[in-house]
């Protein structure tokens, strides 16, 4: 079955093409590893809520965008045996890949698709 990972960041809004480019080298790292696809979204209409929203969730400042992604796995066991190859990958490291936005504030899960 399915297995879908979600995240949803602030990054600077001055850091789009920065964001960009991280996330197309991290997609040929991850399809490599048996994902099937990343879709990465920038922000275009995500309204501040009065008591959750994605921008609250990450904490997201004046200057910054959210940006809300999912990754598909053929499985949660293809996805599981790939994460530690891919975080272990060089192309990665922070000192290659350096991530363009405050990891700390980023949210993510893992979800069974349940619905298609």
């Amino acid at each position: 079955m399915r297995y879908v990972d979600g995240f949803v960041a602030a990054v600077p809004t001055a850091n789009k093409q920065r964001y960009i480019e991280h996330a197309r080298a991290a997609a040929a790292v991850f399809k490599e590893h048996g994902v099937l696809s990343m879709v990465e979204c920038w922000g275009d209409d995500v309204p501040e809520g009065e008591v959750t929203s994605f921008p609250m969730a990450v904490k997201c400042q004046p200057d910054e965008t959210v940006v809300f992604s999912w990754f598909t796995w053929p499985s949660k066991a293809v996805r599981d045996e790939a994460m530690p190859k891919i975080f272990a990958d060089s192309r990665l490291h922070p000192d290659v890949n350096p991530m363009p936005f405050d990891g700390k504030r980023l949210i993510y899960g893992g979800f069974e698709v349940i619905v298609d």
